[in-house]
């Protein structure tokens, strides 16, 4: 082996590890954004968004097996239970008679967060959270991987 292929063989060790540390990282700050996005700047689509740049992070240093590892579920279950999630949260005021997309919510005891409020606009963000990360994950499987035909 000559000089020029062992520093290139240990950069792409350096991005895969790298990748892995950044990852959880990015994905935790994703997760910030979409329970902060009610009161600051963020939200679903912005978590979404922020949790695909982590997943694109795994395709730069691992390739699509490494997207595909990243999740048990298939792209389009992830894409279809965002979207359901959604809808049953925009459509639950409906069933109070209350107008489609109020907010309505309640305060919550949880054992480490303490008191928080749950309403359904955090349950509708959490849903275009994962559908945008389903959308992601259907890119890449789509577009992922060179060579492969339809």
């Amino acid at each position: 082996m000559n000089d020029r292929s062992e520093r290139a063989a240990s950069s792409v060790v350096f991005v895969d590890v790298a990748v892995r540390v950044i990852f959880r990282a990015v994905v935790i700050g994703s997760i910030y954004l979409l329970a902060a996005g009610h009161n600051q700047p963020g939200g679903g689509f912005v978590g979404g968004l922020v949790a695909g740049a982590a997943i694109a992070l795994r395709y730069l240093a691992g390739g699509i097996d490494d997207v595909r590892s990243t999740s048990r579920f298939q792209p389009w279950t992830i894409l279809g239970t965002g979207l359901l999630t959604s809808a049953v949260a925009a459509a639950i005021p409906l069933v109070a008679g209350r107008a489609l997309l109020d907010s309505m919510g309640t305060n919550v005891s949880a054992p480490l967060l303490g008191e928080a409020w749950v309403s359904t606009t955090l349950l509708f963000d959490i849903g275009v959270y994962v559908l945008v990360v389903g959308l992601v994950f259907m890119v890449f499987e789509a577009f992922g991987e060179p060579g492969a035909t339809a």
